[in-house]
């Protein structure tokens, strides 16, 4: 009997979904990269097809359900998100690995930004100091992160 095959792109995302999900403790609820958007940096460069704004859109909006945040926060972050790397992603692909990720911080500063932006108009004050530290976080898991990525997509679309 075969099991069904899953394909990568929803394993991942799936996948970012639950690391998003794990419960931290409060005083490192703010190093907690937001894995959602690492992995669709990586779709984004590696196989747009995949990650177009509608995707993204729809994969926001049933992260702001699972996360319980204010209904399409995450969908605009990922869609701004992802306009940026479509945009620049000629660029970006063929950038060495230190620069990617320092263009992951910067894509990942902007989206704190916007969060900021929403957070405002929704009339939440701001947030604690260690806001600031996941992008950094994420900065550092880019290299590591796309490597893993690229391997899985690599050996599955070799089995096929």
């Amino acid at each position: 009997m075969r099991l069904p095959r899953i394909p990568v792109f929803a394993l991942s995302v799936l996948v970012a979904l639950i690391f998003g999900l794990l419960p931290m403790p409060v005083w490192a609820a703010g190093f907690k990269p937001w894995w959602l958007a690492l992995v669709m940096v990586y779709w984004s460069l590696e196989s747009p097809q995949y990650a177009g704004l509608g995707r993204l859109f729809l994969i926001g909006l049933l992260a702001d359900v699972l996360f319980g945040t204010l209904l399409g926060e995450q969908a605009l972050r990922l869609c701004i998100l992802g306009f940026l790397l479509l945009r620049f992603r000629a660029r970006l692909r063929f950038f060495p690995m230190w620069q990617q990720s320092l263009a992951v911080l910067a894509l990942l500063l902007n989206d704190r930004m916007v969060v900021l932006m929403v957070r405002g108009l929704s009339g939440e004050g701001l947030p604690p100091w260690d806001f600031w530290i996941a992008p950094w976080i994420g900065m550092a898991l880019w290299p590591w992160l796309f490597l893993l990525l690229d391997s899985v997509r690599l050996s599955a679309r070799g089995k096929a």
